[in-house]
């Protein structure tokens, strides 16, 4: 199914993970089970992942989960409305990435899988907005770039343009 890893995203987001995650927690990581959340069980993590309902109509995965904290790693972009998940979730501790919009480059589309769609292209604001709208305090936040080994004018600018945003939050109402 994958035919390579994002080894600098994934080493990224383990570092991040265990920077603010204690390894006995309960994880609920939103989106099925895929590489990097197989990743995380290897580490130690206690990892549930979602079976891959719809999240924008179902939400009983969030209400009904009794996890220490919800991951949602490259899912939120893919939702039309973020901001009633977020409100549902019970958890007090979340961890969320997201791909940066790239003013240079169109909103991710596949051509094959329905699924495999951007809605959202957030800037990191709107992300922090988001969050702070849906009862989150940030504690945390990292950026980082995606180069590609191409040759070209936008390869070139994702040598130093921000591609991915993570933050550690804390619910606070």
């Amino acid at each position: 199914m994958y035919k390579y890893y994002p080894k600098k995203r994934y080493n990224e987001t383990l570092r991040f993970l265990k920077k603010h995650v204690p390894t006995n927690s309960n994880l609920l990581d939103l989106g099925v089970e895929n590489p990097f959340s197989k990743i995380m069980k290897e580490e130690g993590f206690k990892v549930t992942n979602t079976s891959g309902e719809d999240l924008d109509e179902n939400l009983a995965p969030i209400i009904n989960s009794d996890c220490d904290v919800v991951t949602a790693f490259e899912i939120l972009e893919h939702l039309l409305n973020p901001y009633t998940l977020l409100k549902n979730i019970k958890a007090n501790k979340i961890i969320i990435s997201i791909p940066l919009r790239l003013w240079f480059s169109p909103a991710y589309k596949s051509k094959t899988d329905k699924w495999d769609r951007h809605y959202h292209e957030f800037e990191d604001w709107q992300l922090d907005w988001l969050l702070e709208k849906t009862g989150w305090e940030i504690i945390d936040s990292k950026k980082w770039t995606n180069p590609v080994k191409k040759i070209g004018i936008r390869p070139f600018l994702r040598l130093f343009t921000n591609r991915y945003y993570i933050v550690y939050a804390e619910k606070v109402s």
